[in-house]
């Protein structure tokens, strides 16, 4: 007797049609099977990855653990949070999927807004749409290679740090690459060249003076920098030349006049 109860039960469980899962192009997931057929089955089930990708903008296809690798060189990626891009998760424990984020504000050096879907279950479902919620970055470097995320079921953030690849930007460019250090107007550079003013004021007096060795020796040198060639006229115009003391002082009052 308890054989055939058995034997019974058993072919009961067989009979009962098993749930199966469709998805369609837009990521979405219903049931099918008998609970479809009366109208009883759930809201449509959002898979992360086509809502990261509305969201951001990274057109990438295929389970969340697969767009890092998917990424190289079609996205910069990296290590710092930027609107819009995608936050990437490895698999890690019972999300053997992996899962896709996209950044929407920016709070500070280590907090920031998400938006993504399939995260908490919410009313007991899963595979709902959470805009605008909390990811603190909980690593030691602050690299955002561990993350604490908002859970709905206990409006807090989870108690698991879950690991973080890093950063997939939508635009193609890592934020180092767009920063631009400003810098200040480059200044123009001090005359340090001899007036005309200062060379004519001689202009008349040349001809009259007697020149000593060392002030045509002086006249010569195009190497020497102004202000040594100042100094040593003033020098020059201090010593008395023999035979004519007039033109020096002449010289010594031009000078006196432009310094």
């Amino acid at each position: 007797m308890n054989g055939a109860k058995t034997l019974f039960i058993a072919a009961s469980l067989l009979a009962v049609p098993a749930q199966a899962w469709a998805e369609d192009a837009t990521g979405f997931r219903s049931y099918s099977g008998d609970r479809a057929a009366n109208s009883q089955e759930l809201p449509p089930y959002l898979q992360c990855v086509p809502y990261a990708r509305q969201q951001s903008g990274v057109q990438i296809y295929g389970d969340a653990h697969s767009w890092w690798d998917q990424a190289a060189g079609r996205y910069e990626r990296g290590h710092e949070p930027r609107i819009g891009a995608v936050m990437h998760f490895p698999p890690h424990r019972n999300m053997r999927l992996g899962h896709v984020a996209a950044v929407s504000r920016i709070l500070d050096s280590r907090r920031v807004l998400l938006r993504h879907a399939n995260w908490s279950p919410i009313n007991g479902r899963r595979g709902q749409i959470e805009n605008d919620v909390l990811a603190v970055d909980v690593s030691p470097g602050n690299d955002w290679s561990s993350v604490r995320v908002w859970y709905d079921p206990i409006q807090d953030l989870g108690r698991t740090a879950w690991p973080v690849s890093g950063f997939i930007y939508a635009d193609g460019a890592a934020p180092a690459d767009n920063t631009k250090l400003a810098s200040a107007p480059t200044a123009e550079p001090v005359r340090r060249e001899t007036s005309p003013e200062f060379r004519n004021a001689f202009a008349d007096i040349a001809t009259e003076a007697p020149i000593s060795k060392r002030a045509r020796f002086a006249r010569a040198d195009r190497v020497k920098s102004p202000a040594k060639q100042h100094r040593e006229a003033r020098r020059q115009a201090a010593r008395p030349v023999k035979g004519d003391a007039a033109p020096t002082d002449r010289i010594a009052a031009a000078i006196a006049r432009y310094e």
